[in-house]
């Protein structure tokens, strides 16, 4: 091997150019018919060869060879040596370490340069207990939790000044218990420092959390934390038109910006703390609910060195006093404008518009806000007038003539005429005639709510000016069922906005129990509510036709309940009796749903 790597280059050369020069010596030498030359090799005069020349004579004497051993060489030695990098002894301490810029070790180089000189290793971040929020410089609060993203955001935005003349490399928490109100972060930066050379150090900073109540807070616990109400209204004795406005609410998630919900005899008011969030709240009520809103404020201080005012703002939103189920008389006007519709009309929905049908032709019209306020009209009974009739005869009428600029007619209802008779008056053969809107679920024998007009002093300034031949004796307004059955059966729930109250009486009871028989017996209100299916109530088949109207369970949603077996990890969970029997319970529910929607049951599930 020795011998191998001693043929550099120049020897390589030198060894070739030898032998050539030597063979045309021999053959000048033979062409002069001189003896044979010595044993050596040399041709005369022979001088002592030098070391380099002793180690070549071999070849000399015989160039075939010495070719062939230099190309077996040549062939070994194919590959370059790997190159091999010295090292240096340090400046400082004399420890052989590689070559840098600074001619130091890293020992020595971070005892002479200390590159997170100037950054603060402790720090304080000011937290509010009541709503869980961090203060950011100058006056936000933010939402955060703890080793969040966020969080650690909003530290390194701290010492972001600091953290400017080094490069940071990686920044992370370590851990710490979550009552000791300490923060650690791991911090890893770099910078260059003497001669080029680049020193990266990881150190950790340390922030103490202190409590400190934001403002929203300090508002709260002050009593004066609102900046804006909006203050619902509607000037009637039911509440159907609140309930159902307070699910809307609750589907649409509005109530989640509010301070304070708090109830009143005749209304709600919602509490905020800024008047943007308050004005959104009057943009939807007039979105969902006929209304009209007027807006006022009140000036709370003001600050004449930064021309700063502080104000207190109020919106009055006022719904208009009509509700399902409510008898109203029309303007003459109105009725002509609506496609000559009698003035004697029945509201049966209230959404964003008043829906009206006439029970005598079944002519439909709808009224927005607007309009109401312009051409005003109130009800004629309060819900306590309601009265109990018995159905006595009933006969379907086919579809009558439309006369000349009549408005649509209803497809979901049936016209007829009925003899009906008060509940109270069976002892006697009064009888009552009038048309109905609902032959499509009345039949002979059946139980009826509706109004007495025959026998009411009607105090309305547009009644009292029509002929009296045009108004009905009795209006009919809803099909009676048994309420404690009802009640009984009904497998589902709505949720309540948390609001302050005074409290519960009999007669909200009843409203309220009103608006879910509404629920049941009108669709096109139920699309825009969330149902939640009762677990407490076992599910019953939709087959009974001659009941009550029920809801679907294809329209019900199941209500989430977080226990606290449910808190258990998945890698704890996975493979035991409760997560198959989590898999079982969704397993039972999609067949349901199914099977129901679509008469179709899945494969049953294996037992692995």
């Amino acid at each position: 091997m020795d011998e191998i790597l001693w043929f550099s280059k120049k020897n390589e050369l030198m060894l070739q150019r030898s032998i050539n020069e030597n063979v045309i010596r021999k053959r000048r030498w033979y062409a002069g018919g001189k003896p044979e030359p010595p044993s050596c090799g040399c041709l005369p005069p022979c001088r002592a060869p030098s070391r380099e020349t002793a180690a070549l004579l071999p070849f000399l004497s015989r160039p075939e060879a010495g070719a062939a051993w230099v190309a077996a060489a040549m062939e070994y030695m194919a590959g370059p040596a790997a190159p091999t990098q010295g090292n240096i002894l340090c400046c400082q301490c004399g420890v052989p370490i590689p070559p840098n810029p600074a001619n130091m070790c890293v020992g020595c180089l971070r005892a002479q340069v200390d590159i997170t000189e100037g950054i603060p290793k402790q720090g304080t971040l000011h937290f509010c207990k009541q709503c869980e929020r961090y203060l950011q410089p100058p006056g936000t609060w933010i939402q955060c939790t703890l080793e969040s993203r966020e969080l650690l955001a909003l530290c390194l935005k701290k010492m972001k000044a600091s953290l400017s003349r080094v490069r940071l490399i990686d920044a992370g928490f370590i851990w710490t218990e979550p009552h000791s109100k300490r923060l650690k972060l791991k911090l890893t930066v770099q910078k260059e420092v003497i001669n080029g050379a680049v020193l990266q150090q990881v150190f950790v900073v340390e922030y103490i959390v202190q409590p400190q109540m934001c403002e929203d807070c300090h508002r709260i616990e002050a009593k004066d934390f609102w900046k804006a109400v909006v203050q619902v209204r509607q000037k009637t004795l039911h509440k159907k038109t609140f309930y159902y406005l307070e699910q809307l609410i609750l589907k649409h998630k509005l109530h989640q910006n509010t301070l304070r919900i708090k109830e009143i005899h005749d209304g709600l008011d919602f509490y905020y703390s800024s008047k943007q969030q308050a004005q959104k709240m009057v943009d939807f009520l007039q979105c969902t609910v006929p209304s009209r809103c007027k807006a006022s404020q009140r000036l709370m201080s003001h600050d004449i060195h930064s021309n700063v005012y502080n104000y207190k703002s109020t919106f009055s939103v006022e719904i208009v006093p009509i509700c399902k189920d409510s008898v109203v008389c029309l303007s003459p006007k109105l009725a002509q404008s609506l496609g000559n519709m009698s003035q004697i009309c029945v509201c049966i929905r209230v959404t964003s518009t008043i829906h009206l049908i006439d029970p005598s032709t079944l002519q439909i019209a709808e009224i927005d806000g607007n309009t109401y306020w312009r051409h005003p009209f109130n009800s004629l009974f309060h819900p306590k007038q309601l009265e109990e009739f018995i159905v006595m005869d009933i006969n379907r009428v086919q579809e009558k003539k439309k006369v000349a600029g009549a408005g649509p007619r209803s497809n979901k209802h049936t016209l007829a005429e009925a003899w009906v008779q008060k509940t109270s008056e069976l002892n006697t053969d009064h009888q009552y005639f009038c048309c109905t809107h609902l032959g499509h679920i009345l039949n002979p024998g059946d139980l009826v709510w509706g109004f007495d007009l025959a026998n009411c002093n009607l105090n309305d300034e547009f009644a009292n000016k029509m002929n009296p031949h045009n108004i009905p004796d009795v209006v009919l307004i809803k099909k009676s069922y048994d309420r404690t059955k009802r009640q009984h059966r009904r497998n589902w729930k709505l949720k309540q906005l948390e609001r302050d109250r005074e409290g519960m009486d009999t007669d909200d009871e009843r409203q309220y129990q009103d608006f879910l028989e509404d629920l049941e017996e009108d669709e096109a209100i139920r699309k825009n509510v969330n149902i939640y299916r009762n677990a407490d109530i076992p599910v019953e088949s939709d087959t009974d036709d001659d009941g009550p109207p029920r809801i679907s369970l294809a329209e019900m949603l199941e209500d989430l309940h977080i226990s606290q077996d449910a808190t258990v990890p998945a890698e704890e969970v996975s493979g035991t009796p409760f997560s198959i029997s989590l898999r079982f319970t969704a397993f039972q529910g999609l067949t349901e749903k199914l099977r129901n929607n679509h008469g179709v049951s899945p494969v049953q599930p294996t037992a692995s």
